[in-house]
């Protein structure tokens, strides 16, 4: 007799705001075969707002239909609500910019993605041809991958989120206008770099099934629950246990630019297209940070006496990395870049501080952090000359004195980097910091506070530099941004003083969502 197949519940309103983002994406590859080349751009610049407006409306009334769903593959949580929220606004944020296309004539993305770069044809296409639209599908597919990342309840889940946000942002990269060559080695790095650390989560992956095959008297799988029992019940080896969890950390480390597996942020920081970098480095991070909290404080949470000093060593050599490879930086994204590396120190500070407080100070330092980074690279963008962007450090020499305004904006953006008092970057340390320091982990507080005073040296040369030099025939202009590209600038840099001056509604918001369903 044959056994019916039963099929698992499915909560569609609960998955609503993955499911919008996927049927934009899929819409957004129709619109590239039917609608003709002249209408694409605006027709896909405002399908994908539209999907993530409409995203975040979901996730806002989705609060109340909070569960684990699709046979336990989706946990919609406190902290899945609160993260999918950050990265919706942080990715119509980048959207802005992605979609500016006045500050550069045709827009920072090629018009053919199949050109051969530094040829004939691409030499035209970088005077001003229409850039391709087929960004704007694969920036849907990698925020629809991103939702499902940090919601992700069972390791293959989380696995197959991981390459649905990750193959597209490999495409993404190396399709800037300008340098070619640069953004294609960038897209090349990262495309193998991160297949290898995929693979190196896919193995952890295996091991941790083996491991969990040994709790008595209950299947074997890789959701977060059995897991999370078969760390304390399971009579296999432990030895499976920590090679699963440091294979999966690789993995997952390699997506949040962690030492020592940072080794592609730089690169790929510079070559790929600038409103592409400020996506990366807002939302995958966030998606990143999301995934390894739910694993280490859901799934792993039991052995947190066994893999908390040494995930403790890999934030201290983060932060000391980030920090100190900033000072030697003689390109404006390379040092954002670095920057981006040692806040990721900073973030797994959070992500070892014990209890909620915790938990709810990395997510809070997750969305502040995001809004001060997308307004960076804004800022980069706009800085030009008849080469496209001028990210030499030696040509923002004098700019405050020749573009007062946007050196301004700029200034109080690097001062939040430093985290300098009244700035969203002040009050996202202190949101990390201090639950460390109560959870008994001072030791990876004094690292954060001294490797910040190392990094404060970076962003205050490139200040000193603005305004204190004069400026020179080589400094560019700060071409005046088009409305997107202006919108994008002032919704970060009013973001990184709201929640510098009054940080409590966010941080209350995410006080509350602090507790994962398990």
């Amino acid at each position: 007799m044959t056994e019916q197949l039963q099929l698992p519940s499915i909560n569609y309103l609960a998955l609503l705001p993955i499911l919008i983002m996927l049927g934009a994406a899929l819409f957004g590859v129709l619109v590239e075969a039917f609608v003709p080349r002249r209408g694409r751009h605006s027709t896909q610049l405002v399908l994908a707002l539209a999907a993530v407006v409409g995203a975040f409306v979901a996730v806002v009334f989705a609060d109340d239909r909070r569960g684990i769903t699709i046979g336990g593959a989706i946990a919609v949580d406190g902290p899945t609500l609160f993260l999918q929220g950050g990265i919706l606004i942080l990715a119509a944020v980048a959207l802005l910019m992605i979609g500016e296309r006045t500050v550069e004539r045709g827009g920072a993305f090629v018009a053919q993605a199949a050109v051969t770069a530094e040829s004939a044809d691409d030499r035209r296409q970088a005077e001003g041809q229409n850039g391709t639209t087929e960004i704007y599908p694969l920036t849907s597919f990698a925020i629809a991958g991103m939702l499902i990342f940090v919601a992700a309840n069972d390791l293959l889940t989380m696995f197959i989120a991981l390459e649905v946000f990750s193959l597209p942002l490999y495409l993404l990269c190396a399709l800037a206008r300008r340098r070619r060559l640069l953004s294609q080695e960038a897209a090349m790095k990262y495309f193998l770099l991160g297949a290898y650390a995929s693979a190196f989560f896919l193995f952890g992956v295996a091991l941790v099934y083996g491991f969990t095959s040994g709790i008595p008297n209950r299947e074997a799988g890789v959701d977060m629950n059995t897991i999370a029992a078969a760390v304390t019940e399971s009579t296999s080896s432990r030895v499976l246990l920590f090679a699963g969890i440091a294979l999966i950390s690789i993995g997952l480390l390699f997506k949040a630019a962690a030492a020592p597996f940072h080794v592609w942020t730089p690169d790929v920081y510079q070559g790929a297209p600038t409103p592409i970098t400020g996506f990366m480095a807002a939302c995958t991070k966030v998606a990143a940070f999301g995934a390894l909290l739910r694993i280490f404080h859901v799934a792993f949470g039991g052995a947190a006496w066994d893999f908390t000093p040494v995930l403790g060593a890999v934030a201290v050599l983060t932060m000391l990395v980030g920090a100190v490879l900033a000072v030697t930086q003689t390109d404006i994204k390379r040092l954002l870049a670095y920057s981006s590396i040692a806040n990721a120190g900073y973030l797994l500070v959070g992500v070892l501080a014990p209890g909620s407080e915790g938990l709810s100070g990395t997510m809070f330092y997750l969305v502040a952090y995001g809004f001060s980074v997308l307004a960076a690279f804004a800022v980069v963008t706009l800085v030009r000359d008849a080469d496209g962007e001028a990210t030499h450090l030696s040509r923002w020499a004098g700019l405050g004195r020749r573009s007062p305004f946007y050196a301004a904006l700029f200034t109080f953006i690097l001062l939040a980097f430093a985290g300098i008092p009244l700035t969203s970057g002040f009050m996202s340390k202190v949101a990390v910091f201090g639950p460390a320091l109560d959870g008994g982990q001072a030791w990876l507080v004094v690292a954060g506070v001294l490797t910040s005073m190392v990094l404060a040296f970076p962003y205050l040369r490139v200040v000193v530099m603005m305004w204190l030099s004069e400026p020179g025939d080589a400094t560019p202009t700060v071409t005046v941004p088009g409305g997107l590209t202006a919108a994008a600038l002032m919704i970060g840099v009013a973001a990184t003083l709201i929640l510098g001056v009054a940080p409590a509604p966010l941080l209350d918001l995410a006080d509350g969502a602090a507790q994962f369903i398990r």
